[in-house]
């Protein structure tokens, strides 16, 4: 009996092997594509977008062979395939073992030659198998753009929105250089692309959201469009000068905009109008003993949102400067750092918030505008008539009709979805709550009354 019993499991396992290594060949046979479409956002002609990849999933208990698989483009196709790690655009006789997978990596390149206008590109794999036929489709929307590497404006050079602007490597504007960018431009930077300045950027956006120029990374497909760090960001170094942002939108980089050094001249080394900074890694806004005057301006969602060091001189007047703490910022230092050291070198400091919000949320901070002073320089910091989430107010600051720890009530927040509106509610503490100031428009563009104002860059209309 026991001989029996042993012959008997021996002959179930040598079936079961042989069953495993057979190939199934019914038409009934069950394979599941994780991917039923492949779309990529704007890529950039003959930049190349990134690889996405789908899987061939082999349900059954035995073996499949898959007929053939096809980019049914072919050589002449925009898009590239490789199965495996192995590119072509045929392949035949693929054999995928019981309850295992197979990865098909694909990747586009848009013509050079094609229109200035965007533009969509479509194409389909095909897998064949047992009879049986399915399609993958594949979508990218293609644009054509002035792609500059390695650029170095040395002349006065003016850039209109006929296309996009990808800069690889890096652009530099030289000092005694002025470079002027109109309404509606689009300037994409690649990873490790920055935007250095030593002469002057004019930034010349109006208020219609078309109409802004925008200045972020030069990844536009999904999840990459919403990554923090995506470029380096824009650094106006020691000999920069009379530097002016409006209507302008930085986002995605690692440090937005940097300030190195005083200006050289009476004016500010940056002028900031009606600008957003936003989903920056490391800071939004940087400065080291420079020069800065703002208004209307947000800065949101930045790992430091506001880093003011080693002195300087800076106005803020009715700006926003908020983080919610999300997948992508972990909010864990202050909206706002306002010190005359760096390095353990002081230098004078004088700092005017007028009519401002700072505000941080899901993090770990308590207090949101930190001011460290040391030394005897000059130091100057004022705040007036602001909404700050601060539970320890800064003994070296002076102050006038602050509103301490109470949420401003922006309009709508979903970090799950990744959406801000940071206009106000009606029932916002912030209503109503400024002084008279010279700014007579909101980030907008909406006017804002004559009388009393709402703190912060957006007036409820």
């Amino acid at each position: 009996m026991k001989t029996c019993g042993l012959l008997t499991i021996l002959l179930l396992f040598v079936l079961l092997s042989c069953r495993k290594n057979s190939f199934i060949t019914s038409p009934d046979a069950r394979i599941t594509i994780t991917a039923d479409t492949l779309k990529y956002d704007t890529v950039f002609v003959s930049a190349g977008s990134v690889y996405q990849s789908f899987r061939i999933i082999n349900d059954n208990n035995q073996k499949l062979s898959l007929t053939s698989l096809q980019l049914k483009g072919g050589a002449s196709s925009a898009f590239k395939i490789n199965v495996d790690g192995v590119p072509g655009t045929t392949f035949n006789n693929i054999e995928i073992n019981a309850g295992d997978s197979l990865y098909i990596f694909v990747q586009v390149n848009i013509d050079p030659a094609a229109g200035n206008l965007p533009f969509v590109i479509r194409d389909s794999i095909e897998v064949n198998y047992n009879g049986n036929s399915k399609l993958v489709q594949l979508e990218a929307w293609g644009q054509n753009a002035h792609f500059l590497r390695d650029r170095v404006i040395s002349t006065n050079e003016t850039w209109d929105n006929d296309l996009p602007y990808v800069v690889l490597g890096y652009l530099w504007v030289d000092t005694n250089a002025t470079l002027t960018i109109n309404k509606g431009c689009r300037i994409y930077a690649h990873a490790g692309a920055p935007i250095v300045v030593d002469g002057t950027l004019i930034v010349n956006g109006l208020k219609d959201t078309s109409d802004r120029v925008y200045f972020q990374g030069d990844r536009l497909d999904e999840p990459y469009k919403y990554f923090p760090a995506s470029w380096p960001g824009i650094f106006l170094r020691t000999v920069s000068k009379d530097n002016v942002f409006n209507y302008a939108v930085v986002k995605n980089a690692y440090q937005a905009i940097v300030c190195q050094d005083p200006s050289i001249n009476a004016n500010p080394k940056l002028r900031l109008n009606e600008t957003i900074i936003d989903n920056a890694y490391d800071a939004g806004l940087v400065a080291i003993n420079s020069s800065i005057d703002a208004q209307n301006c947000l800065i949101s969602n930045c790992g430091r949102n506001l880093f003011l060091a080693g002195g300087g001189n800076y106005q803020f007047m009715h700006c926003t400067a908020v983080t919610y703490s999300n997948r992508y910022i972990d909010h864990k230092d202050p909206i706002c750092t306002i010190s005359n050291t760096i390095d353990n070198n002081s230098a004078d400091l004088n700092a005017a918030f007028q009519n401002c919000i700072f505000w941080g949320e899901n993090g770990l901070v308590n207090d949101e505008v930190l001011v460290l002073k040391s030394g005897n320089t000059a130091f100057n910091v004022n705040f007036d008539h602001v909404l700050w989430k601060v539970q320890n107010t800064p003994s070296n600051i002076t102050s006038n009709q602050v509103i301490a720890n109470q949420p401003p009530i922006f309009d709508s927040i979903n970090t799950a979805d990744n959406f801000y509106n940071f206009r106000l509610k009606d029932i916002s503490p912030a209503i109503n709550m400024g002084i008279i100031s010279p700014v007579t428009i909101d980030l907008d563009g909406n006017p804002r009354p004559v009388g009393v104002p709402d703190l912060g860059c957006f007036e409820k209309q």
